[in-house]
């Protein structure tokens, strides 16, 4: 045995071993770390959990709020089935998603590879700039952007002052251009946050990887294609998580600029649970909904998470 070991191994203070912190188990649970998270694990469970158990009970009975309530099964599931307003909510959600989700990544990913190839002065104040949307208030945002959009509003105005008046027209008033004006404003907050995302993302690529696919003689394109993406991987897949559940659960904004309408034109399941709840007085069919809509994240999500590799 070397003098090290037979050190290590000798008795200290009444025949007791002295052992180091390394010598605990990895992982060993502490009792400790339970007090610190159970404040934080009781406010989850009395307004998450609890809430959303009770939400998928409810599903089940038909109740006014005030009235008895009145076990009726799936009856609440089979009636918004069958309603055609309930799967046009789902399409115009589809919609949405190419606007919160699809086109900011795109932009951001367009932006991110110029600003990786060339050095831009005050790109801080630039992406500052940019992620002030995203932390506005949803209803300060669709209060503006509702202004901005009414038929004397400046868009029209602008569009009328350099002679393109045969464009302007009541956005939100328009049974074809309400969504995709919804849509716009959906772009307009999200593409801030996922640019942010990415350019925190492009950080960590190893700078060796774009000098080794230069002097291949890799143009802006290969680079992009070859390093820059594969690189963003989880990053992108981050984004998607968000900003696809931002565009599913999008209330604020539809409720203050359009209300559902014209029509049914602009209404989602969020705005659909709401309507259901306070306006018809089926708190039953709003909670099948809003249990269908919480389901519909949850697999979407997690199916971005497993093609972008975020979970085991």
């Amino acid at each position: 045995m070397s003098t090290e070991a037979a050190l290590a191994n000798t008795p200290v203070g009444g025949g007791r071993l002295r052992t180091s912190p390394s010598s605990v188990a990895p992982g060993e649970p502490r009792k400790i770390g339970y007090a610190y998270v159970l404040p934080a694990l009781v406010m989850y469970v009395l307004f998450v959990l609890a809430p959303f158990i009770h939400t998928i009970f409810l599903s089940f009975f038909s109740w006014d709020g005030i009235g008895p309530q009145e076990f009726v099964g799936l009856d609440n599931y089979k009636d918004i089935w069958k309603s055609p307003v309930f799967r046009s909510s789902f399409v115009h959600s589809i919609v949405l998603i190419v606007f919160y989700a699809v086109i900011p990544l795109l932009i951001a990913l367009l932006l991110v590879s110029i600003m990786n190839r060339s050095k831009i002065r005050g790109l801080t104040f630039y992406r500052t700039a940019l992620f002030l949307p995203y932390i506005v208030a949803p209803t300060a945002v669709a209060v503006i952007w509702r202004w901005l959009l009414s038929p004397d509003g400046p868009i029209n105005s602008g569009l009328t002052a350099i002679g393109l008046g045969a464009l302007t027209r009541p956005w939100l008033g328009d049974f074809t251009f309400a969504l995709p004006a919804v849509g716009v404003v959906g772009t307009w907050v999200m593409s801030g946050l996922v640019l942010v995302l990415l350019l925190a993302g492009v950080q960590k690529i190893p700078t060796s990887l774009y000098e080794a696919a230069r002097i291949d003689g890799a143009g802006a394109w290969w680079e992009f294609w070859a390093v820059t993406l594969p690189g963003l991987r989880y990053e992108i897949a981050v984004v998607l998580v968000l900003t696809v559940t931002a565009a599913l659960r999008n209330f604020d904004i539809i409720y203050v600029m359009t209300s559902g309408g014209p029509g049914t034109s602009t209404i989602v399941p969020s705005y659909l649970v709401y309507q259901q709840a306070f306006i018809v007085g089926s708190l039953g069919g709003a909670a099948a909904i809003g249990f269908v809509l919480a389901v519909m994240i949850a697999v979407i999500n997690y199916v971005i998470a497993r093609i972008g590799g975020t979970s085991s």
